[in-house]
């Protein structure tokens, strides 16, 4: 049992009921006592003046009057045991009335004479066998002692001491033994005998010795009552290892306790010395029903101190002790009384609360150590017993003994004075007691035979009239039953009925259901079978097409394999020739700008020249200014005029050819943007031709800085012819005016000439890549042929564009020569007159002018062999450049062969596997046509299937309506309406409804047969 040491453990309360005896089952003494062992229960039953008292009490373990001694002391005592012999302290008292079995319970028979256990031994004699049992069983090693104490009107006696006369009950010169406090809360009695016991026949034998000096005497309820308190203890040491090896004792002690019974004085007879002997147990009774009380009602004082009984049992009640109460009462109803006072006061202390510890193990050595100092002591008290002469007790002893002998033979005198005298009253009273027996016997038995008669009339017309009434109530409850489980009966075959019409429609359907599905299933079969040979045969034809594209697949890897290193090849010769053109543009970039350093020098030097015959020319034109002022005023507005149309010319000039160079980028950027979108769309079907596309937008971007190379060149050009112009308009200008126009038509029409030619090679190579990129497969083609649409309309586009931009620029160079004519016009009138004004001065101007013209001539002179040899060095580079160019356009159209050789049986193949592929899609989507549309079978209504409809389905609530209440309900129904009408008077009337209902619903059958 596991222990909670916060909240304890509650005593265990153990009641025993004795069976009566021979006076009561004499006098027929009524049972008031009852005893329910399986519910453990106890009740008390009794009729006074017409009120019946009935109390039950619930207890841990009830033993009813045919319980045996084995059977209480297995179920409540034998745990206990095992208890004590794992080291707990425990305590079995008994309690409970005088002459109720406690002494029996606890001591049982006398043993029988051959040494034999009896069957009605008590509860010490058993736990001292089970102990030793158990000992021997278990091989231990162990030490056992007992002490036998008896408490009589308060005093502690040692039944275990050798004193002859403790054996005289009203003996007043025997010395009792003090209660001492521990210190830890606990007593215990100092002096008392311990006696080492190693048998259970030891321990028998000292029962018998202490049971002997008790104090007992008769009273009119118990012919041996007895008349004190009795406490047994058996402490035992028992020895144990532990796992280090260390050796310990564990110690457990059991506390066997007897009370006296408690007693009424009046029932009892009990007069003078044994009247006093009652109070003082009733007294000490009644102190330990107040510490019972107490404790259950958690006081915060337990009167413990107002009797030795309660400090002996203060570790008992409260305390470490498990403990365990046996509460003895008698059936006969004389005793009730006390008997519910014991019940009570065994309830309340069911209640109480221990707190069980095991005792602390001792070491060996510590308990070797107690026993030596013992046998010290024992050995001096011996020894200074033995040096008084012989005298082996104390000298106040011996006279106290004297004393007590002559006391004694004194009182033995007068007793037996007083016995002589008694004796004669004894058998005078005896004689008259013989007569009045005789008397009273007969008329006793005379009374006895009239009573008995009297309770058997009186029990059997009880038992009739109880019947009478049970069997007619049992009849109209049973009636009652019967008439609701036919109307139940009645509503259930209806319900069932409608059920089974329900069930009829419903298996129909489901008949009707089932063929359904199993023409469903037929036409399934049909189709799944069609389906498996529809999926084979396409399989087939899948697997032949996919062969066929296969091999169409790889034919084509082949070719494009071939195509890409025929690309490969034209592409290496083609960056060989690039390379090769960039050397001999570098060349020639390196030859132009020698002479143009060179031309560079020598307009440094005509410049210087120039200047300082400016120089020389503005001071002899000083001199003249006067004269020439009124003439350059008069002529000044006309070249202004002339300057400005002249100028307004150049300027329209300029910006027609930056506007022709813009329309020349647009178109460039157009072709580009073109080139791009479709190189991107041939990326995206062959990966092979992106070098194609890469190679193309080089060439355009190529063509584009050329073309901007030279557009520049041509106005930086243009610009050095006007500033040169503008610098020599003063003095020939006439000469510079043809010279310049013939000039400037050659530099158009050599800018002209060159676009044209780039124009023409980046056409050319653009159709070479777009025949290259159209040949690749049949589905760019297409792309291809619109990109070559594109690019001839953009073509037509730029030479229409050149051809208005060079009608333009031909108007107004028209427009220029004009207005030059008539610039010369008027300065050739200018001249004549100036050279009117000029003869006085033409001596001195002819001098410098011959200087100037000599150094001129020479200058001109070396400008024209410088500009000679530069022209030639140019036209030889550009014939060079021609060449290699040509040699480029000739590889191009070899390799433009080549493709056009590849791809067009490639595109032929194409065809036939296109054409091919199409003939077996035609073939495979008519199969399946056929197969799904015509093979395909579909179910066709019949007409036969059922349609939905509700079922008229009970619920469960209705179920469970029609189902009949219980027997339980219908009894409580029936008697409240029963009850109901007793109260209105209609009894009658209840009684002959309930009587005639089953005949007016009468059936032939059994009420609680089974529907078929």
């Amino acid at each position: 049992m596991k222990l909670d040491r916060d909240k304890g453990v509650n005593v265990q309360v153990i009641v025993r009921c004795r069976p009566l005896n021979e006076d009561e089952l004499r006098l027929h003494t009524p049972v008031v006592i009852t005893c329910n062992e399986n519910r453990r229960e106890v009740s008390a039953v009794q009729n006074i003046a017409n009120k019946q008292i009935d109390r039950t009490f619930l207890f841990d373990k009830v033993f009813g009057p045919t319980s045996q001694q084995k059977d209480l002391y297995d179920q409540a005592v034998s745990p206990i045991v095992f208890e004590v012999l794992e080291g707990y302290n425990c305590t079995i008292f008994a309690y409970g009335q005088t002459g109720t079995g406690k002494t029996y319970t606890m001591e049982g028979g006398g043993r029988k004479k051959n040494g034999e256990f009896p069957s009605d031994a008590g509860v010490i004699p058993r736990a001292v066998r089970q102990i030793f049992d158990i000992l021997e069983a278990q091989h231990a090693e162990y030490s056992m002692k007992v002490t036998f104490l008896e408490l009589y009107n308060e005093e502690i006696t040692d039944l275990l001491a050798m004193e002859e006369s403790s054996k005289f009950i009203d003996d007043k010169s025997k010395k009792p033994i003090a209660l001492m406090e521990d210190g830890k809360g606990g007593v215990f009695v100092r002096g008392l005998e311990e006696e080492i016991v190693c048998t259970a026949n030891e321990i028998y034998k000292i029962l018998e010795k202490g049971s002997a000096k008790r104090r007992t005497a008769e009273t009119l309820l118990n012919k041996q009552s007895s008349r004190s308190h009795s406490i047994f203890s058996i402490t035992i040491h028992i020895k144990e290892c532990t796992p280090e090896g260390e050796e310990m004792i564990k110690c457990g002690k059991l506390n066997l306790v007897d009370l006296a019974g408690s007693e009424n004085i009046s029932r009892s007879g009990a007069k003078e010395g044994r009247a006093r002997e009652a109070g003082e147990i009733n007294k000490s009774l009644l102190t330990l029903g107040r510490v019972i009380n107490a404790l259950v009602e958690h006081s915060g004082h337990i009167p413990y101190r107002d009797s030795k009984l309660t400090r002996l049992l203060r570790d008992s009640l409260g305390g470490k002790t498990k403990t365990c109460i046996i509460a003895t009462v008698a059936p006969s109803i004389p005793c009730l009384e006390e008997t519910l006072s014991t019940l009570d006061y065994a309830h309340r202390a069911k209640n109480i609360k221990n707190k069980p510890e095991v005792n602390q193990k001792m070491m060996k050595s510590a308990v070797i150590k107690d026993l030596y100092s013992e046998i010290d002591r024992l050995k001096q008290e011996v020894y200074a017993a033995r040096e008084k002469n012989g005298i082996y007790i104390p000298r106040d002893r011996y006279l106290q003994d004297e004393a007590e002998k002559k006391a004694m033979a004194e009182k033995i005198e007068r007793m037996e004075l007083d016995f002589e005298s008694r004796d004669k009253q004894l058998m005078e009273l005896q004689e008259l007691y013989n007569s009045q027996q005789l008397l009273t016997s007969e008329l006793s038995d005379k009374l006895e035979k009239t009573e008995k008669k009297l309770h058997e009339t009186e029990h059997a017309l009880f038992d009739l009239e109880e019947r009478h009434r049970q069997a007619n109530a049992t009849i109209k409850e049973k009636e009652y039953l019967i008439v609701n489980l036919l109307k139940s009966e009645k509503a259930l075959v209806e319900r069932a009925l409608e059920l089974r019409e329900e069930l009829d429609n419903a298996a129909s359907d489901v008949s009707s259901l089932f063929t359904k599905i199993e023409r469903k299933d037929k036409i399934e079969d049909g189709n799944r079978i069609l389906i498996c040979k529809f999926q084979s045969q396409l399989t087939q034809q899948l697997e032949t097409l996919h062969k066929t594209v296969a091999a169409s697949v790889t034919h084509q890897e082949q070719q494009l394999k071939d195509m890409e290193e025929d690309m490969q090849s034209f592409v290496s010769t083609k960056a060989e020739a690039t390379d090769e053109l960039r050397g001999r543009l570098v060349k020639l970039k390196t030859k132009y700008g020698s002479g143009i350093k060179a031309l560079d020098d020598l307009a440094g030097e005509l410049d210087g020249n120039s200047r300082s015959m400016f120089e020389h020319l503005n001071s002899e034109v000083g001199k003249h200014s006067s004269a020439l002022g009124e003439l350059f005023k008069g002529i000044a507005s006309e070249a202004d005029a002339l300057l400005n149309d002249l100028q307004k010319s150049l300027h329209s000039q300029e910006d027609k050819v930056a506007a022709y160079a813009q329309q020349q980028r647009e178109a460039h950027s157009r072709a580009v943007a073109t080139t791009l979108s479709i190189s991107q769309i041939t990326g995206n079907f062959f990966k092979t031709l992106d070098e194609h596309a890469s190679k193309l937008s080089e060439i355009v971007d190529e063509a584009q800085t050329v073309n901007d190379e030279k557009l520049s060149e041509l106005e930086k050009k243009f610009e050095e012819c006007a500033a040169n112009e503008e610098r020599q308009l003063l003095e020939k200008v006439a000469e510079l005016l043809a010279s310049s126009n013939a000039r400037k038509k050659k530099l158009v029409q050599t800018a002209v000439h060159g676009l044209r030619e780039n124009a023409a090679s980046r056409t050319s190579r653009l159709q070479q890549e777009m025949s290259t990129m159209q040949d690749s497969s049949s589905s760019v083609k297409a792309e291809w042929k619109v990109y070559t649409e594109k690019a001839e309309a953009h073509y037509l586009e730029d030479t229409a564009a050149v051809e208005s931009g060079k009608k333009d620029m031909e108007e107004v160079l028209q427009s220029c020569l004009q207005k030059a004519k008539m610039g010369a016009q008027q300065w050739s009138t200018a001249q004549d007159s100036l050279l009117g004004l000029e003869k006085n001065n033409v001596a001195s101007v002819e001098d410098i002018v011959r200087g100037g013209m000599d150094a001129n001539q020479n200058l001109r002179a070396q400008f024209s062999s410088a500009m000679s040899s530069t022209l030639e060095d140019a036209d030889a580079a550009s014939k060079n450049l021609q060449s290699s160019i040509d040699h480029s356009l000739q590889l191009d159209h070899d390799a433009c062969g080549n493709l056009d050789s590849m791809i067009v049986p490639c595109c032929g193949e194409l065809r036939e596997l296109k054409s091919g592929h199409y003939h077996k899609i035609v073939e495979i989507t008519e199969n399946a046509g056929k197969c799904l549309q015509s093979e395909y079978a579909v179910d066709q209504p019949s007409c036969s299937t059922p349609r939905k409809r509700s079922f008229n389905l009970p619920s469960i609530t209705s179920i469970e309506e029609l189902r009949t209440p219980s027997f339980e309900e219908l009894l409580r129904a029936f008697w409240d309406a029963k009850s109901s009408k007793q109260a209105n008077g209609d009894v009658k009337h209840l009684l002959g409804s309930y009587d005639g209902s089953p005949n007016s619903i009468r059936d032939s059958r059994f009420p609680l047969a089974a529907l078929n």
